[in-house]
């Protein structure tokens, strides 16, 4: 069967998950560009809020994040993922909304955001087994990298989005409006994927061939193409944590994820800090850093397919690709030696952003390739769990970076330059260090039998 006979119904799928992602993560973003107006003086009209009251509240919203992904998984294991990642947007769009009526109150903002973080929570595990259901292991990544990509357009979208509604509404309406508008636009991709989205079996808008394609690694390994109808079987979660695989996917996350965490929520702070800029002054950097990581996020996910199809077995073509990644973000350690002003004058913010796009990229792909890792060696009705469990530790680390930056920049609020060179130093080495743990619990490929 020639490969263009084969049916593109599953990249639909694909963007669908993209668009959900791209809605997760506007949403999440919202507040890194209202932290200017939250920590600005009363006096000025802003909430007065400390750079450590900022960071509580999300951390706040990542801990619940974490501690919910890992049960969002397992429900959406048993549920499946058309009703599990419904439910999970239309969790988090309220929530969302009603960031727009928390006021000044840090308290509200964290019990508030927190809940949020409860429906954000479903959004990873539901797409990586959506992916896990629709592809075949070689495409998984490059699908993965598409869906994820929607991290970056997000909040591409947010950094042009909040700073307008901050102009065009006034800040003292404005910042309402963002988290308003935001979160209802959830519920207008909720529409399509009714209309569009089934699981394989049931779907009406695949051919044969694609059908053959999907489980093509199934046929392989002898097994049942159609275990799609078997992905709703109860998986014992504590026996998940039996399995080194599980391990190096939780250290994988944890060593790696607060670092996409402290890019989303703080980098509009560093460009203000570092180089004076306003609120309007930080979209095009931001916009560029984000834009950028898409292309890694696709490109990264692009990589082990190529070593595949040269021959090279999918688990060693998946870490061969992550070690080349992993090296990438070691640029990070001469960020602000590139931001230095009396060096480099005018230029200072270009060098400085370049280097800061290779890390988000670097990130974005070493993301596409650690999800599908997955999906390699555990069965389908078990990736929703083991995925959970991941984004927990992927939260746990998100909270304990951002707790780090918010001390680090209260210490030195008069020398911000050097808390954000500790925060660059802590980047550059965590992909280096969580590939050869990784590496080191799972030398080799071995699917796991539940």
């Amino acid at each position: 069967m020639g490969k263009s006979n084969v049916g593109k119904y599953r990249w639909v799928i694909a963007s669908l998950l993209l668009f959900s992602t791209t809605i997760n993560y506007m949403d999440r973003q919202v507040i890194s560009y209202l932290k200017e107006f939250f920590c600005s003086p009363v006096a000025s009209g802003g909430f007065g809020w400390s750079n450590m009251q900022y960071a509580n509240v999300t951390s706040f919203f990542t801990a619940f994040y974490a501690g919910i992904t890992i049960v969002a998984g397992l429900v959406i294991d048993r549920i499946g993922t058309k009703l599990g990642l419904a439910f999970s947007l239309i969790i988090w769009s309220v929530f969302g909304m009603m960031n727009a009526f928390a006021g000044s109150s840090v308290v509200l903002h964290v019990v508030i955001r927190s809940l949020f973080g409860l429906g954000e929570a479903g959004n990873f595990p539901a797409s990586i087994k959506t992916v896990a259901e629709w592809f075949p292991k070689k495409e998984r990544a490059l699908a993965t990298g598409i869906f994820n990509s929607g991290s970056n357009i997000g909040a591409m979208i947010a950094s042009l989005f909040v700073p307008w509604c901050l102009g065009y509404f006034g800040t003292e309406h404005g910042w309402k409006y963002a988290y308003l508008i935001t979160g209802a636009s959830g519920f207008v991709w909720l529409i399509f994927w009714f209309l569009l989205y089934n699981p394989p079996s049931k779907s009406k808008h695949l051919t044969p061939e694609e059908y053959d394609h999907i489980h093509s690694d199934d046929l392989v390994m002898h097994v049942a193409a159609s275990e799609d109808v078997a992905v709703r079987e109860k998986v014992s979660w504590w026996k998940l944590f039996r399995y080194k695989q599980t391990w190096a996917f939780f250290t994988g996350k944890f060593l790696t994820d607060g670092i996409w965490w402290f890019l989303l929520f703080w980098l509009p702070d560093y460009l203000k800090k570092q180089f004076g800029m306003t609120g309007h002054e930080v979209m095009l950097p931001t916009f560029i850093v984000y834009g950028t990581a898409i292309f890694g996020s696709v490109f990264g996910g692009s990589i082990p397919m190529f070593f595949i199809n040269k021959g090279m077995e999918v688990y060693k073509a998946r870490m061969t690709a992550m070690l080349m990644i992993a090296i990438v973000p070691i640029s990070l350690l001469s960020t602000q030696y590139f931001a230095n002003k009396a060096t480099f004058g005018d230029s200072a913010v270009i060098f400085a952003v370049a280097v800061i796009c290779l890390g988000a990229a670097a990130h974005q792909a070493w993301s596409a390739n650690l999800f599908t890792t997955v999906s390699d060696m555990f069965p389908k009705k078990a990736v929703g769990s083991v995925t959970g469990i991941g984004g927990m530790a992927g939260g746990i680390g998100g909270v304990l970076i951002q707790q780090l930056a918010g001390r680090l920049t209260d210490f030195y609020k008069a020398t911000p330059h050097i808390a954000y060179g500790v925060m660059f130093m802590v980047c550059a080495f965590a992909y280096v260090i969580a590939w050869s743990i990784m590496k080191l619990l799972v030398p080799r490929f071995k699917q796991i039998d539940l």
